[in-house]
């Protein structure tokens, strides 16, 4: 009789595209998370937690292409539901709640939600398919004053979490503006109008040259192929050119030459007030051009914001994977979005809202040398007799009680080496230590490792006996000693 093959032991690893985080990392995370929520909280904005999972209808047109459900999120088919996803952002979601809870909110509603995304497309260096994202949106309020808001908020966030001023720039510009030019070059042909839209938006990588040349008959990219360009006259492409370099040395010269490139129309004019509001009233709250500034360079989500937007981009150099200078670059990125409850409701409702990459932001404080340093781990009461846990268990009650992170070894006691490495792999400052003799004689030893450390690399046998790494000390002062040894490392 043939013996039943054995199914294959499954392999340990990740997706491609997903990671695990480990202490440190989840801890910072934790942190910022709880930093930026209070900052929201302070703005009065209010905590919504919505499902991970969306029906594929309601995150509709956002996705990178509705056809193919699948195609940019993780989605399934439900037999109840229809196609479903794993939630591709926050805005969506918070879409479907306020049309479908707007009776029982507050007009308008601030709201503010963290939490893991996921997309479904090519992962790369630092590019994961899972990653937390950090909003905060006003729903219902038409005024640019709650752009202007966010924008105040998003600045004082990047300060409060360990970016000062001078390392980071809220830059502000104004999908109206854009149609203006548009509408001043006279393209009546819609693919024409998405074919400079998608030039534009490649302004940060190719310049203005590229702009141009891309706008015209085409360019060389650095690969050495060829472009085809949109076909642009001179003529026509110059509103473009006159609209992205149109920065001057401050706001008013910027707006001025806003107005220029927009020439005489309508909605291009309202968008370059709505910039004027908006500027007026963050000068009127102390924030300067030094932390948010008029930028028309700023051209993201054409296809998806209505007004204003604006994106945080980190100013300082860090070195690349291949020891290269370059800027760390964008970290949070918003705008106005009037449309996007209209497709639930069939009203349009004002809104606008700011994400942070807060992935990203933990990235560069750790380039920054901010964050990052080696972890401290729980003070480790060792085990020398199996007989006496009840012993260990009461010690670690009164550190832990004390307000001292602790814990008793729960391995094999028998070898006391072993404690002690275990105690080196969990970064532990002190290691406690209460044998039969020392419990007799009513004390306990208490070991610095973290000394220990420092002097078994470099220590003469002068410092070692000027400076013992161990103690001993009566029961009833363990936790003050503790206390002591670890407030010399804090």
């Amino acid at each position: 009789m043939a013996k039943e093959k054995k199914a294959p032991r499954p392999r340990a690893q990740t997706p491609k595209g997903f990671r695990d985080y480990f202490g440190t990392e989840v801890t910072e995370r934790a942190h910022m998370l709880h930093t930026i929520a209070g900052v929201y909280h302070r703005y009065g904005f209010e905590a919504l937690e919505s499902s991970a999972v969306e029906t594929v209808e309601a995150l509709g047109k956002f996705l990178p292409d509705v056809d193919r459900p699948n195609e940019g999120v993780f989605a399934w088919e439900d037999d109840d539901d229809g196609w479903v996803a794993l939630r591709y952002d926050l805005t969506a979601p918070l879409a479907r709640v306020y049309a479908q809870h707007r009776n029982d909110l507050p007009t308008p509603y601030r709201r503010y939600a963290m939490g893991p995304v996921w997309r479904n497309e090519k992962p790369g260096p630092g590019r994961f398919r899972q990653f937390y994202q950090c909003d905060a949106d006003t729903v219902g309020a038409p005024s640019v004053a709650a752009d202007a808001e966010i924008c105040a908020m998003l600045s004082d966030t990047l300060e409060e979490v360990g970016i000062p001023r001078g390392d980071y720039l809220v830059r502000v510009n104004n999908r109206k503006v854009l149609n203006g030019v548009l509408e001043t070059m006279g393209l009546s042909d819609d693919a024409q109008q998405q074919a400079v839209l998608r030039t534009i938006d490649k302004f940060d990588k190719v310049g203005e040259s590229g702009v141009r040349e891309l706008l015209g008959k085409g360019r060389l990219d650095a690969s050495g192929a060829y472009i085809d360009g949109v076909g642009l006259s001179d003529d026509q492409a110059a509103p473009v050119l006159a609209f992205l370099t149109s920065k001057g040395a401050d706001a008013g010269a910027t707006l001025a030459n806003l107005r220029a490139a927009i020439g005489g129309s309508a909605v291009g004019a309202e968008g370059v007030d709505e910039l004027e509001q908006i500027a007026t009233l963050l000068d009127a709250g102390g924030y300067g051009s030094s932390r948010i500034e008029i930028d028309p360079s700023v051209v993201r989500g054409l296809g998806y914001y209505t007004g204003p937007v604006f994106e945080a981009e980190l100013t300082f150099e860090i070195l690349d994977e291949k020891g290269r200078k370059r800027q760390f670059g964008s970290v949070s990125g918003g705008g106005r979005y009037d449309d996007l409850v209209k497709r639930f409701t069939g009203q349009s409702v004002p809104a606008t809202g700011v994400s942070i990459g807060v992935d990203r932001l933990l990235a560069a404080l750790r380039a920054k040398g901010r964050i990052g340093g080696a972890a401290q781990g729980p003070v480790v009461v060792t085990v020398m007799d199996k007989a006496r846990m009840a012993d260990y268990q009461a010690m670690v009650a009164e550190l832990r009680n004390a307000g001292i992170r602790a814990e008793v070894y729960l391995g094999n006691p028998k070898n006391f080496g072993n404690q002690l490495k275990y105690a080196d792999k969990r970064e532990s400052p002190v290691a406690v230590i209460e044998g039969g003799d020392e419990k007799e004689r009513g004390v306990v030893q208490i070991k610095d490792l973290i000394l220990g450390a420092k002097l078994a690399q470099s220590a003469s046998l002068e410092e070692w006996k000027e400076r013992p790494s161990q103690y001993e000390v009566p029961r009833d002062q363990l936790v003050a000693k503790v206390r002591e040894i670890l407030s010399q490392w804090a």
